[in-house]
This record gives structure tokens, C-alpha cells and sequence, in this order.
């Protein structure tokens, strides 16, 4: 899912579970690192919420995160954010974080 300045702040609030955002850009290249194991988690674990928010296109929902760094990921549960990953993480560190916040 693909969030907007318009959508953002909606998309958080109405997004009941588990909702993990990915601040990225195209040209970052630990963002492209990232990207393959969000979309495999995303098919492996229906019950979590997968979204991405381009920093470069969208800069609203990044300044109200103070995104300072990208990949960051925020881990928001029932509209609150719970955990935040900074950087690239592996596939088991990711699911380990997931579950820590289910």
C-alpha cells in the first residue's frame, strides 16, 4: 500500500492491528535491500499491514515521524507507534521484531 500526505495520517488511525511503514527512496540503496523482505513478509504474514511512504514524493508523513534516516520503519499498533527500525535488517531480525509488537 502506497501512503500519501493526504492519506497518511487516515490510513494510521483506521488501520486496526499491525501496520508496518517503510520511509524509503529510490534512490537509496539499503531501501532496495529492504524491499524483498518486506514483500516476502508481506506474503507470509497477512495478518500485518504493509505500507510504504516515498520520502521524496511525500515529505509531510516523513517530517511528522522526524524521519532523519531511511530505511526507517515504524511499527504502528491501533494508530500508536510501538517500535521503529532504523537502517537495513534481515528477514529473521524483522519477523523477531514483528513479534515482539504483535
Amino acid at each position: 500500500m502506497k501512503l500519501t500526505t493526504e492519506n497518511y495520517n487516515e490510513t494510521v488511525k483506521n488501520t486496526k492491528g499491525l501496520l508496518i511503514v517503510d520511509f524509503w527512496a529510490s534512490w537509496c540503496g539499503p531501501c532496495r535491500m529492504m524491499a524483498p523482505i518486506i514483500e516476502e513478509l508481506e506474503a507470509e504474514m497477512p495478518e500485518v499491514t504493509f505500507a510504504k511512504v516515498n520520502i521524496d514524493e511525500e515529505v509531510q508523513p516523513a517530517l511528522e515521524n522526524n524521519i532523519t534516516s531511511i530505511p526507517t520503519l515504524l511499527f504502528i499498533k491501533d494508530g500508536e507507534v510501538v517500535n521503529k527500525s532504523v537502517g537495513v535488517v534481515s528477514k529473521d531480525q524483522l519477523v523477531s521484531m514483528i513479534n515482539e509488537v504483535k
